[in-house]
């Protein structure tokens, strides 16, 4: 199993909560110079051109190449970047070489499982320039798991043009500087390794879910941000198809998939896959099933791959892998299609 002792998979269960999230969380801050003043535009040009510097940056990319499709990641445990044999750790290299080097974004807004707000109907975002600090919100890892690094940095104004999108339909939000949880930079370690040719080195802006288990809320803010890609930005939402932390014990040791996760994540995929038009129904309902539950006693992990079909528009959503392995399911999605090589 991915999680390797069952002490600490209960610990973070502990953590998803807010509260224990508070006491476990620790932050490291990395003083990454050569990103400290990467992408922060004079605030003038924001107000002094109807077209935004990132609308100005991204505008011969996207007439060439189309819009960037969407992503959702199974991202794991925190141990995932360090658990090189586990089968999702190559799949995870190979989406994060497409994403690199034939989507080329401008930048990268992620949602993670790990963030929801403290408001069932606001929605907070990092707006901080500058390198992004880490949460380490799990405990009783090895001491290592506490210094992991991942290079990232934030873009006020992206962030503003995400809150421009928010208040245009209706959802509340509201900016402050976070760093970015294990449902980031864990799997971003795997997809994006720093110091490599599939390193982000453009702006990235986590923002969160709403502290709430509603589709159509979740849904209708994927579809607030779409609009974001038509200016090159990859959206990647990050959580697990099934994710059962309490039942890891009747699993110990054994890979085989508990029915639930077989049949659960079966139907995710058959209400993904399906005509775009009546996606978001599929979905709602699919969350309505007797087996939602078991395979989401929480279901923050769930959440985010709403936020994805909903930013996905018209395009169609695939599921690129899975694998099915005891209470959880790893399955990949991409929604829309990879630009053709040039």
């Amino acid at each position: 199993m991915i999680v390797p002792v069952l002490v600490a998979a209960l610990a973070i269960l502990l953590a998803s909560s807010s509260t224990a999230r508070g006491l476990f969380s620790r932050v490291r801050s990395e003083a990454f110079n050569k990103f400290g003043t990467a992408f922060h535009a004079p605030k003038a040009n924001l107000t002094t051109t109807s077209t935004s510097p990132l609308q100005a940056a991204t505008a011969n990319l996207t007439s060439k190449m189309g819009r960037p499709p969407v992503y959702f990641f199974s991202h794991g445990g925190p141990d995932v970047q360090y658990n090189t044999k586990h089968p999702v750790y190559p799949v995870l290299q190979a989406i994060g070489k497409e994403i690199i080097h034939k989507v080329k974004p401008k930048a990268v807004v992620v949602f993670s499982a790990h963030w929801q707000s403290s408001s069932r109907s606001e929605i907070h975002l990092n707006n901080a320039g500058g390198p992004t600090d880490l949460i380490y919100d799990f405990y009783g890892f090895p001491d290592h798991f506490y210094k992991a690094n991942f290079p990232a940095v934030g873009s006020p104004q992206l962030a503003a043009k995400i809150q421009q999108l928010l208040t245009k339909a209706d959802i509340p939000s509201k900016g402050l500087k976070r760093g970015l949880d294990h449902g980031v930079f864990s799997g971003f370690n795997v997809a994006f390794p720093p110091n490599s040719d599939q390193a982000i080195a453009v702006p990235l802006v986590q923002v969160s879910l709403f502290k709430s288990e509603d589709p159509d809320a979740h849904y209708r803010l994927g579809q607030a941000v779409e609009e974001l890609r038509d200016e090159g930005v990859v959206i990647i939402c990050t959580g697990m198809t099934v994710h059962n932390l309490r039942d890891m014990q009747f699993t110990w040791g054994d890979p085989r998939p508990l029915p639930y996760s077989v049949s659960f994540d079966n139907a995710l995929k058959e209400a993904v896959e399906g005509d775009a038009e009546g996606r978001q129904e599929r979905m709602r309902e699919v969350v309505k099933r007797p087996d939602a539950r078991q395979s989401h006693p929480h279901m923050d992990h769930l959440m985010p791959i709403h936020i994805a079909a909903g930013a996905a528009g018209k395009d169609k959503g695939v599921q690129t892998w899975t694998l099915q392995e005891g209470s959880f399911a790893w399955a990949q999605y991409r929604f829309g299609d990879v630009p053709a090589e040039e």
